[in-house]
């Protein structure tokens, strides 16, 4: 993918995954058996205090999240009452971007593209850790998900890991699963995902 893209899929992503992640999403990568874990023990989970915009608003590791959620004007979107499941790339996925590309994309006139970006990161339903690792158990080893924005994902198990390959081959891990909205689920990943 081509650095422009790349930055697209960041600011998207990690519009998304500010609702969700904690500042160690990059730290341990979530297991196809950490995942199971982690779905099995969600009714013993804190209950979700927030909606997906203000579980972001509520982490500093996603305020760059955040900024395009609003440059976007997805806020009132991802706080309605959903459910929906988000891919989010992490602030350190941001930096990956060139500042030139984050700044184009935030601006007025990279509103569409930036929109596009951030609803590929999202896909209706809310789909936990759990069900995502069934899917793709059921699926011989991989599940299509079909995000907001009209493409799909393609999530596998690769070295024990979630992974999430986007419509042009590249390839995103799960690095922090479920963490909860009352409108939904967020999952963080290491790598912005661009549709086609």
């Amino acid at each position: 993918m081509t650095m422009r893209f790349a930055g697209f899929a960041a600011v998207s992503a990690a519009a998304l995954l500010a609702a969700a992640c904690s500042p160690s999403t990059e730290e341990a990568p979530a297991t196809e058996a950490t995942a199971a874990a982690d779905g099995a023990m969600t009714a013993d989970a804190p209950a979700a205090t927030g909606n997906i915009v203000a579980v972001a608003q509520g982490n500093g590791d996603f305020s760059t999240l955040v900024s395009a959620v609003t440059a976007a004007e997805l806020g009132e979107t991802l706080s309605g009452p959903g459910p929906f499941t988000v891919f989010a790339p992490t602030n350190a996925a941001f930096e990956k971007v060139p500042a030139a590309t984050r700044e184009s994309l935030m601006a007025p006139a990279g509103k569409a593209d930036l929109t596009k970006i951030l609803t590929y990161h999202v896909v209706p339903g809310r789909v936990d850790a759990a069900a995502l690792t069934q899917q793709i158990q059921q699926g011989g080893g991989s599940a299509t998900l079909t995000t907001v924005e009209g493409g799909t994902l393609t999530a596998r198990v690769v070295d024990g890991t979630v992974t999430l390959t986007d419509e042009a081959g590249n390839t995103s891990r799960v690095v922090t699963a479920d963490v909860a909205a009352t409108n939904g689920v967020i999952h963080a990943i290491d790598t912005v995902v661009m549709p086609n």
